[in-house]
């Protein structure tokens, strides 16, 4: 048995590292990346069994890949080879609060190209989490498999987390986007969203406001609100809670919010019973950690290979505890 299987992109993440003085050349270092991705290597480094079901090049990235995914501990046998398109590349660009915007070379690329007949249904039999993002949603053949993936886990009773990871430049339009998003939407168990994702989604930026609007229309039952260094937000039906952000000085937010969502998965395995039935300090509790998880990864490039362990989150914890206190802001829990 596997505790989260994720559908979704692998790629490599570009990082600019210097230029020549003449600044003729330009020179990039590499990390492993995919938003679904890094949800698995989060999981796999405190210690949870995890595969991925995606599609790279027969490349030297997709080689490369295949080995990333080995290191951090996530099941690869669901990865197949496109003997036809290459390994999608995402130039990161970083301004100097770390934060980041992207370019794509995927046209297609080969997470795009992956079809329903290659999938492993047999990966999604035997998780209990079945997790998946939005870009593979932008073009076929990848949307479809990924839709029918849906269907089949939650037909066979599984627990669906989605996280909408909106990036504009992948998309045809962005009512394309939204049409897609919310079409995934249905069958997800559990969301994150960004405060601007939630805002495309629902015409609000207000998280109270904004997720009762999804649980109303698609009866989601845990829904995320991450809020970059301001920290996050959880509904579970009528019950909210925000709590603030742990302070750090960030070096490169890419896939800050895949730790965190990672890191809340985390804490609804080893809870065992339904979200529905948590007490209130133990929402407040998982955000707080996974709050902790995101502010740690944001300290080192990189997103897979940068994922904290079980004893670096407690310690962020415990050494702010006296200033971060019990981290409630806002409507209280």
């Amino acid at each position: 048995m596997r505790d989260v299987v994720a559908i979704g992109e692998l790629l490599v993440d570009m990082f600019r590292n210097d230029s020549s003085p003449d600044g003729v050349e330009w020179s990039y270092g590499c990390q492993a990346g995919g938003a679904p991705a890094n949800v698995l290597a989060l999981l796999a480094k405190l210690g949870r069994k995890t595969a991925l079901i995606a599609k790279t090049g027969n490349d030297e990235f997709g080689r490369f890949l295949a080995e990333a995914l080995t290191r951090a501990g996530v099941e690869g046998s669901g990865v197949v080879r496109d003997q036809g398109n290459a390994t999608t590349l995402a130039f990161v660009h970083l301004d100097k609060e770390g934060d980041r915007s992207f370019s794509f070379y995927r046209n297609p690329g080969a997470d795009q190209m992956l079809e329903e007949r290659e999938l492993d249904w047999s990966l999604i039999d035997s998780a209990s989490i079945l997790h998946v993002g939005s870009v593979s949603l932008t073009h076929e053949p990848s949307a479809s498999a990924t839709l029918a993936a849906l269907r089949y886990a939650k037909a066979a009773g599984k627990m669906v987390s989605f996280d909408p990871n909106l990036r504009p430049a992948l998309w045809s339009s962005l009512q394309h986007a939204r049409t897609m998003i919310l079409e995934a939407l249905q069958y997800a168990d559990i969301v994150k969203v960004s405060e601007e994702e939630l805002l495309f989604l629902t015409g609000t930026d207000d998280a109270s406001e904004g997720s009762l609007q999804l649980m109303e229309r698609f009866g989601t039952g845990v829904i995320l609100v991450s809020f970059g260094g301001e920290g996050s937000f959880c509904r579970i039906g009528s019950r909210t809670c925000s709590v603030q952000a742990y302070p750090v000085r960030a070096i490169d937010t890419t896939g800050a919010g895949d730790t965190f969502f990672g890191a809340f998965l985390h804490k609804l395995l080893e809870h065992g019973e339904p979200a529905e039935q948590w007490r209130v300090e133990e929402i407040q509790a998982a955000l707080q950690f996974a709050n902790a998880a995101a502010a740690l990864v944001t300290t080192r490039k990189g997103a897979m290979s940068s994922m904290p362990d079980f004893q670096e989150i407690k310690r962020l914890m415990d050494e702010n505890e006296q200033t971060h206190g019990r981290g409630i802001f806002g409507r209280e829990c």
